[in-house]
């Protein structure tokens, strides 16, 4: 039914067609897993050197692992501590080019190097990050920070 694609065009380009793309496969869905597991195996299908892609769900005051794709990964993570804690705390965006240089970073996975974490935010409250990481330091770029933002987005919409 589905069947990996090269997406062209600009960076930015690329990401509203994975936006538009999510948004088609969760047309209709109201299972939140279902959800959250076709966004993490579209994001890394479509992007190039990560090797963890996925979700922390806020519940019990502290995020908890959800759908990924990647290597095993740690499965609770307080809030206020690493990038994907500190991000949920804060409600905001954290695009980490070093991962190893930030204060209290929870290496799950020994080959990640560089991390973006962005938010998830349904009815005001938090819902949950996601959390990608590369084994390239610096690989996130602004771009790369605006796109993902915009997937967060258009994700939100569906999880209410």
């Amino acid at each position: 039914m589905f069947t990996p694609q090269n997406i062209e065009g600009s960076s930015k380009e690329k990401y509203v067609m994975l936006s538009k793309q999510l948004a088609a496969l969760t047309e209709g869905e109201t299972d939140h897993i279902a959800i959250l597991s076709n966004a993490s195996a579209l994001l890394n299908q479509a992007l190039d050197t990560i090797n963890w892609c996925g979700f922390y769900l806020y519940k019990n005051d502290e995020l908890l692992l959800g759908p990924f794709q990647g290597l095993p990964a740690c499965v609770h993570i307080t809030l206020g501590r690493g990038v994907c804690g500190t991000a949920a705390s804060e409600l905001k965006t954290y695009r980490v080019e070093d991962v190893h240089a930030f204060p209290g970073h929870i290496a799950c996975d020994a080959a990640s190097n560089s991390e973006i974490v962005v938010p998830i935010v349904v009815n005001g409250e938090l819902y949950g990050v996601l959390d990608i990481d590369s084994p390239i330091k610096n690989r996130f770029s602004e771009e790369d920070q605006e796109g993902i933002e915009l997937f967060v987005e258009t994700l939100q919409k569906f999880l209410v």
